[in-house]
């Protein structure tokens, strides 16, 4: 599966954004979904999954509350609203097929996109 991820951008804290994962292939709903994101100098982070129906999520301490993903089967899409959106929040955010929570456990790792978020 091939995944680019758009919907990044420069925002005020407290703002919100929805940031989209477009996955080619015919296989995609199979799959658990995941959002990572990586600071400025920092490893990349779990932030989010989806399992392949949709009917079970999970999240980083930092962000539940905050963020929701969802997907839909039908578009070969997932998604992350961002809400409340902090300045450590600041990050290259990419969509993956994963299988855990770690970085490592994830693979077909898509374009990533900025979320810039000022004080």
């Amino acid at each position: 599966v091939q995944l680019q991820a758009s919907g990044g951008g420069l925002v005020q804290a407290g703002a919100s954004l929805r940031l989209s994962c477009a996955a080619s292939g015919r296989t995609f709903n199979r799959y658990m979904m995941g959002w990572f994101r990586q600071a400025p100098g920092k490893e990349r982070e779990f932030v989010a999954y989806i399992t392949w129906s949709g009917g079970g999520t999970y999240y980083a301490d930092s962000v539940k509350g905050r963020f929701t993903i969802s997907r839909d089967n039908a578009k070969n899409a997932v998604y992350l609203q961002m809400n409340n959106l902090k300045p450590e929040d600041t990050a290259v955010y990419y969509c993956a097929r994963t299988i855990g929570l770690r970085p490592a456990d994830a693979n077909s790792w898509g374009q990533g996109t900025l979320v810039t978020v000022s004080s």
